[in-house]
C-alpha cells in the first residue's frame, strides 16, 4: 500500500486515476467522512501492491534491490526523486511489487513454489476468483513475505459493542484484553460483563488475556497497590482469584497492571510476578505485565520507580510498554504518542530485556484541546475518524509533526473558541510499524478498541503477518 499526502487541488477521482484504482477502493479503505472533500496535508491510504522501505545506514540500491527481488532499475524508476548515491537513512523508499506473467502450462501451485509462498497467499493478493483459472499472459502481483509479529489490544468498551468490534478486526490480533478486573483489598476480583465478547475473541481465534489492575475511574489505586503486594497472604489469595477466573471464563493467560505503586514496594511486586508464574505456569497458562515507559534505570517517581524493567523481562512472558499518554488529557496541547519518546522507552527496554519479549504500546485515539491552554481544562477525547471528520467540518489543514511523527491541526468553532488536535493517521501508524521492525519487536498493543481508525487496520495488515497460536 501507499501512502499519499493531499495536495492543493487533490480529488479522489484524480488520484484514482494517478495510482490506477478505483474511487470505491480509496473510500472503503480510508473511510472518508466527505469523499468530496479532502484536506491540505490529510493522508490517503492507496490500496495499491507495493511497500514502503526504511532505509537503513549501509543500505545502497542494489543491497536493497537484492533484499526484494527486484532489479534496481524498478526501485530507481519508482523512485526517481530519490539520489541513488546519497541515501538518507531513515527516509523511505516506495518498492514496487514483484510481477509474474503466467506463462503456458502454470498453475497456481508452480507459481507459488517459485517465489516461496503459497498459493492462498496469491489468491488473496491478487483476488482470484477461481484458482483454476488462470490466462497465459496475465500479470500475478507475488505477496512477498512480513515480519510475524503479535497484536493484542484492550477494550473497556461494554460487552456487546466489544463483540462487534471484535468481528471486524479480530482476525488481525493474536491476543484480546477485556480491561479489566478490579483487584480489590482483600484480593478478590471485580467481575464485569464479558462473556459475549470473549466469545467472539474465540471466533475470531484471538486469544483471551485476562487483564487486572488497580486503576479505577476514581483512584490511582496507590494504597490498593500497597495493600495487597505487601502482603503475601493477599499475594496468594489473588493468584487463586485470578486462576478461578480464568478456568471459569476461558482466558488462556493474564496481563498484570499494577500502576502508581508506591516505591517501597518494587520488591513486593517483584515477588507478586514470581509467584503468579511459578503458579500459572504449571497449569499452562502465560504471565505478561504492563509497564509505564520509562526511559532509564534510575527514573524516578510514583509512575516508575516500582516498575523494574529488568525483572519484568526476566520474569513474565512478555510486557507491554504503555508508550502513550505524553499528550493525557490534562496537559497542554502535543501529541499523544510521539515517535521520539517512544524510542527512547523502547531503547532502554531493550538494554534490559530481549526483544521478544517487547511489545509495543499504540494508542489509537484522539484529543482536541481547548487553545490557549488554561490550567484545569481538560481535551476532549475522541477516534481518530472523528478527528477528520472534525478537520473536515472546519476545513482545517493538517500539519505534521517529523519529530514527534504525529498530525495535528487547529480550527476555531463557532463560538470564537480555538481548538487543537493531534491525533494518528496513516503516516504516524507507518512510523509505528517501522520502529517495530527495526528493533525486531514481538508485537505491537492497542489501547485501545472503540476508537475507530480503519487506516491503521488496513496498514497492520500490509505490514505484518499476524500469529495466531
Amino acid at each position: 500500500m501507499l501512502i499519499h499526502v493531499v495536495k492543493r487541488g487533490d480529488t479522489l477521482w484524480q488520484l484514482a486515476r494517478l495510482y490506477n484504482v478505483t474511487i470505491d477502493s480509496i473510500q472503503r479503505i480510508n473511510e472518508l467522512p466527505n469523499p468530496n472533500r479532502l484536506l491540505l496535508g490529510q493522508s490517503i491510504v492507496i490500496p495499491v501492491a507495493g511497500t514502503f522501505h526504511t532505509i537503513k545506514p549501509g543500505d545502497t540500491f542494489w543491497s536493497i534491490a537484492s533484499q526484494y527481488g527486484i532489479s534496481v532499475n524498478a526501485i530507481l524508476q519508482a523512485n526517481q526523486t530519490v539520489n541513488p548515491n546519497s541515501l538518507l537513512p531513515g527516509s523511505t523508499l516506495y518498492i514496487p511489487p514483484l510481477i509474474h506473467i503466467v506463462q503456458s502450462g502454470q498453475n497456481l501451485s508452480q507459481i507459488a513454489r517459485l517465489y516461496g509462498t503459497t498459493v492462498d497467499a496469491i489468491i488473496r493478493e491478487n483476488q482470484i476468483t477461481n484458482p483454476n483459472l488462470i490466462y497465459v499472459g496475465s500479470q500475478l502481483v507475488i505477496p512477498r513475505s512480513k515480519p510475524v509479529i503479535e497484536v493484542n489490544a484492550y477494550s473497556y468498551q461494554k460487552d456487546q459493542d466489544a463483540a462487534n468490534t471484535l468481528q471486524q478486526i479480530g482476525h488481525l490480533l493474536t491476543y484480546f484484553s477485556p480491561f479489566a478486573y478490579m483487584i480489590k483489598e482483600d484480593g478478590t476480583l471485580e467481575p464485569f460483563d464479558d462473556d459475549l465478547m470473549l466469545q467472539a475473541a474465540i471466533s475470531k481465534n484471538a486469544v483471551p488475556m485476562l487483564a487486572i489492575t488497580n486503576l479505577s475511574a476514581t483512584s490511582t489505586g496507590t494504597n490498593l497497590a500497597h495493600a495487597v503486594l505487601s502482603n503475601p497472604q493477599i499475594r496468594e489469595t489473588l493468584i487463586t482469584n485470578i486462576l478461578r477466573i480464568m478456568d471459569e471464563k476461558g482466558y488462556k493467560g493474564v496481563n498484570i497492571d499494577f500502576e502508581y505503586v508506591p516505591p517501597e514496594d518494587r520488591e513486593n511486586y517483584n515477588q507478586f510476578l514470581q509467584l503468579a508464574v511459578d503458579r500459572l505456569h504449571e497449569r499452562g497458562y502465560f504471565v505478561s505485565t504492563a509497564v509505564a515507559p520509562k526511559t532509564s534505570g534510575t527514573q524516578t517517581g510514583l509512575l516508575y520507580t516500582a516498575h523494574d524493567y529488568e525483572a519484568h523481562g526476566r520474569i513474565a512472558d512478555f510486557v507491554v510498554l504503555m508508550t502513550y499518554e505524553w499528550g493525557w488529557r490534562g496537559a497542554s496541547p502535543q501529541a499523544i504518542s510521539p515517535i521520539n519518546q517512544m524510542r527512547r522507552v523502547v531503547e532502554y527496554a531493550l538494554s534490559v530485556m530481549p526483544a521478544n519479549k517487547i511489545f509495543l504500546g499504540f494508542q489509537i485515539y484522539a484529543r482536541d484541546w481547548k487553545i490557549p491552554h488554561k490550567q484545569g481544562d481538560v481535551a476532549e477525547t475522541f477516534s481518530a475518524q472523528e478527528a477528520v471528520r472534525r478537520a473536515t467540518q472546519y476545513s482545517a489543514v493538517i500539519q505534521y509533526d517529523e519529530v514527534a511523527q504525529s498530525p495535528f491541526f487547529r480550527y476555531t468553532d463557532e463560538s470564537g473558541q480555538g481548538h487543537e488536535v493531534w491525533f494518528e493517521d496513516a503516516r504516524s501508524a507507518q512510523a509505528k510499524f517501522d520502529m517495530a521492525k527495526q528493533y525486531n519487536l514481538r508485537g505491537i498493543s492497542y489501547w485501545a478498541l472503540g476508537y475507530p481508525y480503519p487506516q491503521n487496520w488496513a496498514l497492520l495488515n500490509d505490514n505484518f503477518t499476524i500469529r495466531k497460536l
